[in-house]
């Protein structure tokens, strides 16, 4: 191919990904700060603004010291002063287009037709959202996350293994580590599995022995025993950790998609490369592998502590790679050049994925700009509380808020931008990774029960146990109380009114 035809050809395929990416988003959303995002986004505010979040951190901060994400989004928002949620949104568009164009480039490996290739690309596209069997996880969140970055990271390096491009390899796979240390992990271990069957095609070699080694050091990673305390309920408040609570739909999206690509390397499909049997034959044992020590860490309480290693989430590999083969094989021999056909196809698809994301955010817009007006109401208390109360507050909320009706899973931190005492929903997660955690989240939340009927006095007490300024309660009418906000049923109240270091707060608040 002339310089000039290969410089448009690349031209176009990064216009046509671009596009694609742009249709993404508009059918799966995007919404800042909820669900997982709570973990991940004040770590990234923090990292734009050091004065965030002088109290109770550590429920988000214990995951971001591991990875250098935060750093990633935040740093350059403060030295480039933008604002960050701008920055957050920015990373989101740049993350689904970044795993589109991996996607292209694994399967520009495996399939030699362009119909083949921008199906796989476009059905990945249109399936963004799809839930990933036995892990909480989809294939990529509408919201900001590690993952965000790390997904497109772990399939370069899978992409770059598959063309024998090692250097190029290697650098993704340290990439996707440095962001998010635990999915690299799989990545790794998919790779390792795929220089064996390689290997293995040619001729026998003892290097299979060699790659497990490192996985004899797990036993040293927690203790041998099962959990117990605070610890115990964070551990099982993730039931999917556990084999013995899925239902029968998961096991079926454990083996459908391995039986299926076992059936593709069987075959030899037209118009696909060796890289198209090598992937699809190797995933299998890679899925059984982990589906096998997901079944062992069940099987015992004295291995109960080991099912936060959540060996599952391999298959958030799986799927996106199965669905890219599938994709292209349904380009090559029934889309092809047929225009009706992919409308046929993608159409109904991409309607679907958006009415099942308008069910799952049912109060809340499809697409929340930065910036943007028309908000769910408990977003809009948090944004007054953001630009009403000074950085160095203390929040309590219900700990159950994240799961109440019409909140859509929004979390205070990521939105506020204000320091708050621990929740059931979120940082149960953190202390169940974490169980150093467990005692002081156990601690925070039972301070917290009862919330529904807690009166004025209560939320003073709790004021005296915590550094709490400032309380959000729904459909309370706490006349007792300071409430500058009452909005859509919410109240935002202050606290402890009478503490010194309260009444200089509240000077300083009156007077801005």
């Amino acid at each position: 191919m002339k310089p000039v035809h290969l410089r448009a050809w690349r031209l176009a395929t990064i216009t046509g990904l671009f596009l694609l990416t742009l249709l993404a988003v508009l059918v799966h959303g995007y919404h800042l700060g909820t669900d997982d995002a709570e973990i991940y986004i004040p770590a990234i505010k923090r990292a734009a603004d050091p004065a965030l979040y002088p109290a109770f951190s550590e429920f988000f901060m214990s995951h971001a010291h591991l990875s250098v994400f935060a750093a990633v989004v935040g740093d350059p928002a403060r030295l480039l002063h933008l604002p960050a949620d701008a920055a957050i949104f920015l990373c989101y568009v740049l993350g689904v287009f970044l795993l589109l164009a991996a996607a292209w480039r694994l399967l520009c490996a495996c399939f030699e037709s362009g119909w083949a290739r921008w199906s796989g690309v476009a059905l990945l596209a249109a399936l963004l959202c799809v839930p990933v069997t036995a892990t909480a996880l989809a294939i990529m969140d509408p919201y900001v996350t590690a993952r965000t970055l790390s997904t497109p990271a772990t399939l370069f390096a899978i992409a770059c293994f598959v063309r024998k491009e090692y250097k190029a390899a290697a650098a993704w796979l340290l990439i996707t580590a440095l962001l998010h240390p635990q999915m690299s992990v799989y990545a790794a271990v998919l790779m390792a599995c795929l220089a064996l069957a390689r290997r293995l095609a040619e001729k026998p070699a003892p290097a299979f022995a060699f790659g497990l080694l490192p996985l004899t050091q797990f036993p040293f990673l927690f203790h041998f025993q099962p959990a117990r305390g605070a610890a115990r309920e964070a551990l099982f408040s993730r039931g999917y950790f556990f084999v013995s609570t899925w239902a029968w739909y998961e096991w079926f999206g454990v083996f459908a998609p391995l039986a299926l690509l076992w059936w593709f390397s069987s075959v030899t499909p037209r118009r696909t490369t060796p890289a198209f049997r090598l992937v699809a034959r190797t995933l299998v044992p890679f899925g059984l592998l982990f589906t096998v020590a997901g079944v062992a860490l069940s099987a015992s309480p004295r291995l109960e502590n080991y099912a936060r290693l959540q060996p599952m989430r391999a298959f958030h590999i799986v799927y996106i790679v199965f669905f890219l083969l599938l994709g292209g094989l349904i380009g090559e021999y029934v889309l092809r050049n047929r225009a009706w056909r992919w409308a046929a196809l993608f159409a109904p698809l991409a309607v679907s994925m958006w009415l099942v994301q308008r069910a799952t955010y049912a109060s809340s817009p499809h697409l929340e700009w930065p910036g943007s007006v028309d908000r769910n109401p408990w977003v809009t208390a948090f944004l007054w509380v953001r630009a009403n109360t000074p950085k160095d507050a203390v929040f309590a909320l219900d700990p159950e808020y994240m799961a109440l009706p019409g909140e859509d899973l929004h979390g205070f931190r990521a939105i506020a931008e204000r320091s708050a005492l621990a929740d059931r929903v979120k940082d149960s997660g953190a202390a169940c990774i974490f169980p150093q955690l467990a005692d002081e989240w156990e601690e925070q939340v039972q301070a917290q029960d009862g919330w529904v009927r807690f009166k004025s006095a209560d939320f003073e007490d709790l004021a005296k146990r915590y550094p709490v300024t400032w309380i959000v309660a729904q459909n309370r009418r706490l006349s007792t109380l300071d409430c500058p906000y009452r909005e859509a049923g919410l109240e935002v109240c202050q606290v402890g009114a009478g503490h010194p270091v309260h009444q200089v707060r509240l000077v300083s608040l009156t007077a801005r």
